[in-house]
């Protein structure tokens, strides 16, 4: 399965950090964000990474070069901040088959899996890692509603009321059916093109979006401090497991001759 990284953002709310890198770039706990990404897509059986890059995109395609980790990189130029469905139409040419989305801001310790899981099923159309967050923060996302079977039935991007605190984290997986649905997509009031105007379509449509909830944490690093939030929680799960490795070692150390 392809993975598709959006990585076209500024990240002015991201200064200092992002004077000389784009916000994909700036580190986290020793590594760029996108790194974070790779990792984890990886992990999950990506055989292509399809990186969309815009600001100062020179400094990303200079880093990675033409692969991570031996799967190819193919990078593809949003060359105007209009917006994530217009951001994820410059790679509809690479894909033809089911694939991920990442959004490359947000740092994950999360079942990502468990979305990629529910995509091959073939039971849903596409499928979304969602969370619950306070709702004063609800907001800051794109929020959606579900039914009672956990499938999305509407999705609103940043509402100033939102009718609930359930949020898309930036992981999703989608059939090529989204390509035909951002087309369609008109500017919001933003002037951008809304992913969230484009899942409504397909929803409209018809189609079956399931909502997994999230068994872990994610950060999505828009603020300094996010990004200070995001290194102390992968240091402390870091801590963690070296602690019980520590703890497993001593248990499996034989015995020595005056104790045996």
């Amino acid at each position: 399965m392809k993975a598709v990284v959006l990585a076209a953002g500024e990240g002015t709310r991201l200064r200092p950090l992002t004077e000389d890198k784009p916000k994909a770039m700036v580190e986290v706990d020793g590594k760029p964000i996108l790194t974070h990404c790779f990792e984890h897509l990886v992990e999950l059986g990506a055989d292509e990474l399809l990186v969309v890059v815009g600001y100062l995109k020179e400094k990303i395609i200079s880093y990675y070069g033409d692969e991570f980790e031996g799967i190819p990189i193919t990078y593809s130029h949003q060359r105007e901040a209009l917006g994530l469905a217009h951001a994820l139409l410059t790679v509809e040419e690479h894909i033809d088959d089911d694939f991920m989305l990442i959004l490359g801001d947000n740092i994950f310790s999360a079942n990502l899996a468990d979305v990629v899981n529910r995509q091959q099923e073939d039971r849903a159309d596409a499928a979304f890692l969602v969370e619950e967050v306070p709702w004063e923060e609800a907001g800051r996302y794109g929020v959606c509603d579900t039914n009672d079977y956990g499938e999305i039935v509407e999705v609103m991007e940043k509402p100033e009321d939102p009718p609930t605190n359930l949020v898309m984290t930036g992981f999703y997986t989608f059939t090529p059916s989204i390509f035909h649905a951002c087309h369609l997509v008109q500017p919001s009031n933003r002037d951008e093109y809304e992913l969230s105007d484009a899942i409504n379509l397909l929803l409209q449509s018809g189609r079956t979006i399931d909502a997994i909830r999230m068994d872990g944490w994610r950060t999505d690093v828009g603020y300094p401090e996010d990004r200070d939030n995001a290194e102390e929680r992968l240091r402390e799960e870091r801590e963690a497991r070296e602690a019980a490795a520590e703890a497993n070692d001593g248990e499996d150390a034989p015995l020595e001759a005056d104790e045996a």
